[in-house]
């Protein structure tokens, strides 16, 4: 079900893509996404989970593990850790269609994808603590929020432009998105003058 959610949603786009087209794409009876996942965001949640988690798990590891660097250093190993797959993901049709998925089933549900302890924010809310103590918990939560949602607006937004619209720009180069980020994240309190 999964292989048959994902070709059809690179043929038809993300939003064009009913339960029962899955279902008819996979050769299983009406009812299958329902049964097996619950819902089309469960199917959703469990194809992103499988191709998207792996590709962080093991930078995200090293970069909060046992971090070699402090302050804003640490924070740019972090930000450079989420931001990479996101800048590999979008040189392929099938990862931009990956990255749109996640984007529209983030930002609609504001909720983990999955119980992996990188699909919450917790993990990277501790990250920035430890690297910007000065942050008010408060602070940091806003900051990280801020920051991963400009990445799924920027690496998430559709594949190409109606004919009505003008051309979809090309992505950010990867450089660019780390600098822009870390320097948020690692911006002075805005009460400290």
């Amino acid at each position: 079900m999964l292989a048959a959610a994902e070709r059809l949603f690179l043929q038809r786009g993300v939003g064009q893509v009913s339960v029962r087209a899955i279902n008819a794409e996979a050769g299983l009876n009406p009812g299958a996404v329902h049964y097996h996942f619950g819902s089309r965001d469960g199917l959703v949640t469990a194809l992103l989970g499988r191709e998207l988690l792996p590709l962080w798990h093991d930078r995200l590891e090293a970069a909060t593990r046992h971090p070699a660097t402090t302050g804003p250093a640490q924070v740019r190993t972090l930000v450079t850790a989420v931001a990479e797959p996101f800048d590999e993901l979008v040189r392929t049709e099938r990862g931009q269609m990956l990255c749109r998925l996640l984007a529209q089933t983030m930002l609609a549900a504001d909720r983990p994808l999955s119980s992996s302890p990188w699909a919450g924010t917790a993990p990277f809310e501790v990250v920035l603590g430890r690297a910007m103590p000065d942050l008010t918990v408060h602070e940091i939560t806003d900051r990280w929020r801020l920051a991963f949602t400009a990445l799924l607006e920027t690496y998430g937004r559709p594949l190409a432009a109606d004919a009505a619209s003008a051309p979809v720009p090309p992505f950010p180069e990867l450089p660019t998105v780390v600098a822009f980020l870390t320097a948020g994240l690692t911006a002075p309190r805005p009460d400290a003058g």
